[in-house]
């Protein structure tokens, strides 16, 4: 398995990335990586490269001289810089010397090379990027976070197959609990988007469990929570931004005195458990389902160590054959009785 990663995207890139790169090459899951496919500014590449052990990775450059910025029109710049890191990269998805591309750069910039570069599954009208979710019980799936921000009922449908694919057959779920983001779990709260978007979801062969209000994201009652992707993007924001303040306010109360700091040492190993449990970087990046490729998201910020697990989630999509598994599930479902 090849896996082509963007080295210009992100806020750090190329250091970040190409340390990610060299840290996931060493470890395990390269046994089933053939391969990892460094895109960008060469010369930048090799400069990064040059302070690592990296003889005999399976680690190789490919030229891209243009980059994609965060302030530039996404579609615009996929037409007008045909040489970026993140287009070249699809291009090699596209000819088949890569399985998967991973990026940390533009958001829009990937969807939209995405699309006009391998273009969407059959049946599929939209594509949604989905993110892990920690929670009370298991991480759960929250889908679309940023794709789409105006939305029909179909495509939350769409996602609701989608995300049921990725915990089926990717997160191992028997049975995914499906739940649709409301105001109330009532079947009567919400808008135009969510009353549509509920009879469509009860009967669609799923395992639909109703309404998810804001609080049943993070209890574990949901295996996955389908929505727009303005109101995902909101949450996304807000959960990482919430759980960063709450680390770190916490670390500021348990440093006011010497028997404070003392119970914080004791409670170390617990503090490092639950940094792990909501930190991004260990999740790795969001997977952009409905494309006729695998496409990994990471975060802008992120660390080598995301990166790292970027690549792993990329690796795992391809090697579960999620693609497969949702044409044939979204085929089962405009095959029943189900309307547009």
């Amino acid at each position: 398995m090849r896996i082509a990663v963007d080295a210009m995207g992100g806020d750090k890139a190329p250091a970040v990335v190409v340390a990610g790169v060299v840290e996931a090459a060493k470890e395990a899951m390269s046994r089933s990586v053939s391969e990892i496919l460094l895109v960008g500014e060469p010369s930048s590449i090799k400069r990064e490269l040059s302070g690592a052990e990296v003889d005999g990775l399976p680690i190789s450059i490919k030229e891209a001289s243009q980059v994609i910025g965060y302030d530039e029109s996404p579609a615009t710049a996929v037409k007008t810089k045909p040489d970026s890191s993140i287009v070249v990269s699809t291009r090699l998805l596209k000819e088949g010397k890569a399985e998967a591309v991973v990026s940390a750069g533009s958001t829009g910039a990937v969807v939209a090379s995405a699309l006009m570069g391998v273009g969407r599954l059959r049946r599929v009208s939209r594509p949604a990027i989905a993110t892990i979710i920690p929670t009370l019980k298991e991480p759960s799936i929250l889908l679309d976070v940023g794709a789409n921000v105006n939305c029909k009922p179909n495509y939350l449908l769409e996602f609701a197959v989608m995300g049921d694919c990725y915990a089926r057959y990717v997160m191992g779920r028997k049975n995914p609990r499906v739940g649709i983001l409301s105001i109330g779990e009532e079947a009567s709260k919400g808008n135009e988007l969510t009353f549509k978007s509920f009879k469509l979801l009860e009967q669609s062969g799923l395992n639909f469990i109703g309404n998810a209000e804001g609080r049943d994201i993070v209890n574990g009652e949901f295996d996955v929570v389908v929505c727009d992707g303005f109101t995902g993007n909101v949450v996304l924001k807000f959960g990482e931004s919430l759980a960063e303040m709450i680390l770190k306010q916490l670390w500021v109360e348990l440093s006011r005195n010497w028997l404070l700091k003392l119970g914080a040492f004791l409670s170390k190993p617990a503090f490092k458990s639950f940094k792990r449990r909501v930190d991004y970087s260990e999740y790795g990046g969001a997977p952009l389902l409905g494309v006729n490729g695998v496409y990994i998201i990471c975060h802008g910020g992120s660390s080598a160590k995301a990166i790292k697990n970027g690549i792993r989630v990329a690796a795992e999509f391809v090697n579960h054959q999620m693609n497969k598994h949702i044409e044939e599930q979204m085929a089962e479902l405009y095959e029943s009785k189900i309307s547009r």
